[in-house]
């Protein structure tokens, strides 16, 4: 099993020295990656529905406060500060960002870091964020990221990188530095519905759930493997050998104090005693899990630190890592 934490991009501890801190924190303690989220702006009112909580209101310490320090921006930051953990975008919002500048943000942080990006990639959900940034139609957003994730490859992989698409089109261009991985960094799928499933068959090398989504549940043993089920159900109708597909999950309410306890009595997995947490590793990972992110951030660093260490030093062990 490979882990990894989650660097914030708002609030108390979203300045360089605070980033460095928890970084190198991260590679003393023998952590695999670090992810870092993707908000560009954040709009003074919100109507959309969070899609990862209970009441559809988006809680976070960007939400309140409106700072967000721009991901790829983090990401060559902490390109520099490790020299070994893998780089994560936990998730890039696609149709944010004209492809092909993205793509040149991401082959730039993947040739900074000698080729440790992994591009994780989601469709979206805060329609009040499309507009001021000039991203295709919200409703068009699922096409949008289809489309661009197919121009990154064209632009990563061809010496004559040409594209005509309904959102975006180039030719005769020269796109240099590739990335150092070949043929492209690894590209995940965030999302836990059966059209983020589908896409992962259709474009990418792994796939990336969040368990808290209330929708689509991931948040125990049982309900991450009959999810896994379902995602090599779609592979094997696609054609696509379901081995292919890497697997990662995102347990944003780690919590090694208290066991939550959910509404039909189950416990939250990735909460409880180092005991049950360890447990939940092993469940998980015989399902096929490979890439286990966790949330130990506090507003302290110090209390972030500490958490990251009892989980490296005692949690880990006991899941036999």
């Amino acid at each position: 099993m490979h882990y990894g934490f989650s660097i914030p991009n708002g609030g108390p501890l979203a300045g360089p020295e605070a980033l460095r801190a928890i970084a190198l924190k991260g590679e003393d303690l023998g952590f695999d990656c670090l992810v870092a989220p993707d908000h560009i702006i954040i709009p003074k009112s919100i109507d959309s529905a969070y899609p990862y909580s209970e009441s559809g209101e988006f809680v976070s310490l960007s939400a309140t406060s409106g700072e967000c320090l721009e991901m790829h921006g983090v990401l060559s930051f902490l390109a520099a500060v490790t020299s070994r953990m893998r780089l994560i975008t936990s998730v890039m919002v696609v149709p944010y960002r004209h492809p092909v500048l993205a793509a040149k943000l991401l082959a730039t942080i993947d040739v900074l870091s000698a080729g440790r990006l992994t591009v994780g990639c989601g469709a979206g959900w805060m329609e009040e964020e499309f507009a001021p940034l000039g991203a295709p139609p919200f409703a068009e957003r699922g096409k949008a990221t289809d489309e661009f994730i197919a121009a990154f490859k064209e632009l990563w992989s061809s010496d004559t990188p040409t594209f005509e698409g309904a959102y975006t089109r180039f030719a005769n261009i020269a796109f240099a530095p590739k990335p150092v991985q070949r043929p492209h960094p690894p590209i995940w799928i965030g999302g836990e519905s059966g059209p983020a499933m589908k896409r992962t068959v259709r474009l990418a090398d792994g796939w990336y759930p969040i368990g808290n989504n209330p929708r689509f549940p991931m948040n125990t043993v049982g309900r991450f493997a009959d999810g896994v089920q379902k995602l090599r159900g779609f592979a094997e109708e696609a054609g696509r050998d379901p081995a292919e597909i890497d697997l990662a999950f995102f347990a944003p309410r780690y919590n090694e104090s208290e066991a939550q306890i959910l509404d039909d009595g189950a416990r939250q997995a990735f909460t409880g005693s180092a005991e049950e947490i360890a447990a939940d590793i092993a469940g998980f990972r015989d399902s096929g899990l490979r890439h286990l992110v966790l949330n130990f951030l506090d507003p302290s660093l110090e209390r972030t630190l500490e958490r990251m260490a009892f989980f490296a030093e005692t949690v880990r062990p006991l899941a036999g890592d």
